[in-house]
């Protein structure tokens, strides 16, 4: 009788070892990923994209834990257009408005980036709403000036 115990034993816990194994995310996927700035899974050119679409699409896409947020074309106010006419574009760019919407500080209207210096210092601002969704990145850029909270 101990035998079949002890087999049953083993068996539960093989069965309970191989379900947490299918169950637990790889650490290359995303479910695994718990920190550090998603950008976007589609990978379109904004510059080509925005030439041949309409001011509503959808150039980038963003995330804040499960709250998305997204870069449309735009126009010379608000989104792609206006971010890289006034501000510029470029993969840094993009990994810094992936950064600040993901893990920044909210700052009254989007979320901004700061140092870990004390005081700390406002270094990259974005600005969420624009007239095509509430949702949607209206400017993005980097803060000259020298806003800092207090230690």
């Amino acid at each position: 009788m101990l035998g079949n115990t002890s087999r049953n034993v083993k068996a539960a816990l093989t069965a309970g070892v191989v379900a947490s194994a299918l169950l637990i995310p790889t650490a290359g996927s995303a479910a695994a990923s718990s920190s550090g700035p998603v950008v976007t899974v589609r990978a379109v050119d904004p510059n080509t994209a925005c030439r041949h679409h309409g001011k509503n699409y959808i150039v980038r896409t963003y995330f804040r834990g499960p709250t998305k947020y997204t870069l449309r074309c735009g126009k010379s106010s608000w989104g792609w257009k206006h971010i890289k006419a006034g501000h510029g574009w470029n993969n840094t760019m993009n990994k810094k408005i992936s950064a600040a919407i993901w893990s920044g500080k909210f700052n009254g209207g989007g979320f901004s980036t700061w140092t870990a210096s004390c005081p700390s210092r406002e270094k990259f601002r974005t600005k969420i709403g624009t007239p095509a969704g509430r949702n949607d990145l209206r400017t993005a850029y980097q803060v000259s000036s020298l806003a800092a909270a207090s230690c």
